[in-house]
């Protein structure tokens, strides 16, 4: 069998039973699932968009980035993402200094916004992914299992951390003639983090449904 095939099944012209249905994000098909093998993907009949894959050792990957992708995160948040030399008087800010300074300047709305975009709502999905994986890895259902699925879903439009990044690019190129601008370790650790993140988003929450079911592969 070629690694893509339309190997999901139509529904809507014969009798499924209800169970292992799934539709078309694109155009709202309904088709039952069936099994693929390491590699390949199911295409919807009707408009050729992607129904989902088999990704099971995928998955194996995807705690160890999970991890990886908290500790890039603490460190992010720890130390200065910048140190600015401006006439003598050389200040450090961090991702929490930057918040407290939106907040301070009366700018409360940027300032949640902030917060939520850049530390809430990644560190949720994070913590929310490596709860789910570790109970997966010890051969246990995850209790809340479909409340935390839909969540991660609701929260990942919200992660903007690559946004934030390009702002403070923008804003570094932007000084470096009135300033010396020195990048802090946070600064790379984000850079990074934003690259871990890309890679944990490439792999559909949905499918966690599936992983769960045939339980940590060998």
């Amino acid at each position: 069998m070629m690694p893509n095939q339309d190997v999901a099944r139509d529904t809507s012209t014969s009798g499924a039973d209800g169970q292992h249905l799934i539709a078309c994000e694109y155009c709202d098909t309904v088709y039952q699932r069936a099994g693929l093998a390491e590699g390949e993907q199911a295409l919807c009949l009707r408009c050729g968009g992607t129904l989902y894959r088999e990704s099971s050792r995928a998955y194996r990957r995807l705690l160890p980035l999970v991890v990886t992708a908290l500790i890039l995160f603490l460190i992010s948040n720890v130390f200065p993402i910048v140190e600015m030399d401006l006439k003598g008087i050389r200040t450090q800010t961090t991702l929490w200094g930057a918040v407290a300074a939106l907040y301070a300047d009366q700018m409360s709305l940027v300032a949640l916004l902030v917060f939520a975009t850049t530390i809430l709502f990644p560190l949720a999905e994070m913590l929310m992914m490596l709860y789910l994986l570790v109970q997966v890895r010890r051969h246990r259902f995850p209790t809340g299992f479909a409340h935390i699925v839909r969540s991660i879903q609701m929260t990942r439009p919200w992660g903007m951390i690559e946004v934030y990044l390009l702002g403070v690019v923008v804003t570094l190129v932007k000084l470096s003639s009135v300033a010396d601008i020195l990048p802090g370790v946070a600064l790379w650790s984000f850079s990074v983090l934003v690259i871990v993140l890309a890679t944990m988003l490439s792999f559909d929450s949905r499918d966690l449904w599936q992983y769960v079911k045939k339980g940590q592969p060998r």
